[in-house]
């Protein structure tokens, strides 16, 4: 029977390019927590610290039968953490980079500015289906969604039930959806705060 503790690298190594599962664990176990306060003190962020680490293991159980390691076990885990945690820092700059010229991209009024035409044809649109709804349920709907006004004042204004009045707004809710689409009617429920 192996002891695996007992084992040197070189000896886990072997057994691991062989697909020994005991082996991987022991070298887990073995280097987990090590290279984990490397990568933090590199970071600055345990979680994604623990993911370097993680992603580390995975690639080396999943790579195991290709993976040459020429020298100490050690040094090659810890230089694959800080290619890993390189690479995190370039991936990193380039998404500062791409937010940075979008920043600009949106402070120059381009995207505002389609946005802008787009969200008109909209709005021209949604109404012209409220205005088509049936006249007493567009104006329960009116009432509810542009004036704002809770269901219990509707009623009594028009002198009925709330349960009518949430009738009607789920039924002119119906409606919509089905005449506009589903991207429209939640481009609807998103803008109705401007009403």
């Amino acid at each position: 029977m192996i002891v695996y503790n007992s084992l040197s690298d070189q000896d886990l190594s072997t057994l691991l390019r062989e697909g020994d599962k005991k082996a991987f664990t022991e070298i887990y176990q073995r280097y987990f927590k090590l290279l984990y306060i490397h990568a933090c003190k590199r970071l600055k962020d345990e979680e994604e610290a623990s993911d370097v680490v993680h992603d580390l293991f995975e690639f080396v159980w999943s790579k195991r039968e290709q993976v040459e390691i020429t020298t100490k076990l050690s040094s090659y885990l810890y230089a694959a953490v800080r290619n890993q945690i390189f690479t995190l820092s370039l991936r990193s700059e380039r998404k500062s980079r791409y937010l940075d010229s979008l920043k600009d991209f949106i402070a120059k009024g381009e995207f505002l500015t389609d946005l802008y035409i787009r969200e008109r044809e909209l709005s021209k649109l949604i109404e012209k289906e409220i205005d088509a709804l049936p006249p007493q349920m567009k104006k329960v709907f009116e009432m509810s969604r542009k004036e704002g006004m809770s269901h219990k004042d509707i009623a009594n204004e028009l002198g009925t039930s709330e349960h009518t009045i949430r009738t009607q707004i789920k039924k002119s809710l119906r409606i919509l959806r089905s005449r506009l689409g589903l991207v429209l009617y939640l481009f609807f429920l998103l803008s109705q705060s401007k009403y």
